[in-house]
């Protein structure tokens, strides 16, 4: 997905491994990238955190050998990027496979496409 620079914010519940580690990285939890990427969390997991259980919670935490402090910020750090996701206050870039003369409407459908995008939300019973 991204070579070597920070992933995409828009979409990143569809950031690979890779992409997550790079992201904590960014936000100064990078002595956690090597215990995430032999869990396994990529921005699938990430997005499912908000779902979790208080049990499964602490189960992430004992597995990832995380401080309680560094999980919060994991945390507020996934937040800030759903609720600019839904503001729209995240940048659209095109990706590098877009051709020159499709720029405009790529913009213009990934735009689009933000305003209309689901948050998860648990309800509970």
């Amino acid at each position: 997905m991204s070579k070597g620079r920070s992933p995409e914010p828009l979409d990143f519940f569809i950031w690979t491994i890779e992409d997550v580690g790079l992201w904590l990285e960014e936000i100064n939890l990078g002595s956690y990238c090597q215990v995430f990427k032999d869990n396994g969390v990529n921005g699938e997991y990430l997005e499912s955190l908000s779902m979790f259980t208080t049990e499964q919670i602490l189960r992430f935490i004992r597995r990832c050998h995380m401080k309680w402090g560094d999980f919060i910020t994991l945390c507020k750090e996934l937040r800030r990027i759903k609720v600019a996701c839904l503001r729209g206050e995240q940048e659209v870039r095109k990706p590098w496979w877009v051709p020159p003369c499709l720029s405009a409407v790529f913009v213009k459908v990934a735009k689009h496409k933000r305003r209309s995008r689901v948050v998860s939300l648990k309800v509970e019973p």
